[in-house]
């Protein structure tokens, strides 16, 4: 895939209903819609429900048709960045979960001090949550769909 080819990335959370969990549509993203992809996090059982954090890569028309394959096939599909927020107000941007995000979402401005949240660059692993000293980083547990 040339680099133009693979300019669009999102970062997407899947859930697999047990019907869906046993068939390769994650794989036929690839053969069919020529999209890459990068597991980051997955939780599946053959015949039981699953959870999977796929970064998909390629052109948007084709992540588009991927997206509607995957819910043609069951799988509920929430981006990423929807998975975890931050509170503006309780956050006191010590920067400690800067150095334990795995795709640097969260970094440091050097200029004001500030944490930044790069939504977009997400995995929703939780890391974050798991370090904050006041809860500002939080997971959303609502389960929409993606529109």
């Amino acid at each position: 895939m040339t680099e133009e080819a693979n300019g669009f990335r999102k970062i997407v959370y899947l859930s697999f209903p047990p019907e869906a969990s046993n068939r390769p549509v994650v794989c036929n993203l690839a053969l069919l819609f020529n999209l890459s992809f990068n597991i980051l996090k997955a939780d599946i059982s053959p015949r039981h429900e699953g959870s999977l954090t796929l970064e998909l890569a390629g052109r948007e028309v084709d992540y588009h048709k991927g997206i509607s394959y995957l819910k043609q096939n069951g799988v509920k599909i929430t981006p990423a960045s929807q998975k975890i927020f931050r509170d503006e107000e309780l956050c006191m941007h010590c920067g400690l979960c800067t150095s334990l995000c795995p795709t640097k979402a969260l970094s440091v401005n050097l200029e004001n001090r500030i944490v930044e949240f790069d939504v977009e660059r997400c995995s929703a692993c939780g890391m974050c949550t798991r370090v904050c000293p006041v809860r500002a980083m939080i997971v959303d547990m609502n389960e929409n769909d993606l529109r």
